[in-house]
């Protein structure tokens, strides 16, 4: 693509909306901390919402006089900060997710860009997780957020398009784990009990596609 066609004039994901959007994720976080707990409780450990919470509190502490020129050292630091600050199995697979999103955006980035950056998260969290798309976890969120989002970004889309195609497409998966039996993690030990609950980590997940799509739209 040529600096002179229309898109190279679009707004691009710069350090002060990676800040934002962490600091939308605190907040969504915030308020829906009680939601998660319910989810978690029915087929886990009843600790993803607070655990979150707390997380995510400290990152924006973290983040306190850090004005970076790049997202990459924001998510970066939020990641760092998630793995050390969060317990269960949350804060390692959101941790080493946004440090691998972050690393993968060294400036200001483009959809394209920021497509392939949401797919070394997800990458780092299979890794990580052991897990695939319906064992009813994260992944189950994160990959079509990420199919989604690439297919917006490929067709032209602008930002805020991709990113809110992707929050949609992640909020479907979140759904689509209610029917499914977990495979992996503590909900994995109830067996056909799982069935009939959506996964508290597909539906944080599914938080933070919206966060990016709404910070990229205001």
């Amino acid at each position: 693509m040529t600096p002179d066609t229309p898109q190279s004039d679009a707004p691009r994901f710069d350090g002060p909306l990676a800040e934002s959007w962490i600091r939308a994720i605190a907040a969504a976080v915030e308020k829906e901390r009680s939601r998660l707990t319910d989810l978690d409780s029915a087929i886990g450990d009843g600790d993803h919402g607070s655990n979150l919470q707390r997380g995510f509190t400290a990152v924006l502490t973290a983040l306190e006089g850090l004005r970076p020129a790049d997202p990459g050292a924001v998510l970066t630091k939020t990641g760092t900060t998630l793995v050390s600050k969060v317990g269960g199995a949350s804060g390692p697979l959101y941790g080493k997710a946004f440090r691998a999103i972050g690393a993968a955006l060294p400036g200001p980035a483009d959809p394209a860009t920021l497509a392939e950056a949401l797919a070394a998260g997800l990458d780092a969290v299979r890794l990580l997780g052991k897990a695939d798309p319906g064992d009813k976890t994260i992944v189950d969120a994160w990959t079509p957020a990420v199919a989604a989002f690439r297919t917006a970004a490929a067709a032209g889309a602008p930002l805020p398009e991709a990113a809110a195609a992707a929050a949609d497409a992640a909020e479907r998966g979140a759904r689509d784990t209610v029917p499914l039996q977990a495979r992996k993690g503590r909900a994995s030990y109830l067996g056909e009990r799982s069935i009939g609950h959506q996964d508290p980590g597909a539906t944080s997940t599914a938080l933070i596609f919206r966060t990016l799509a709404e910070t990229l739209t205001t």
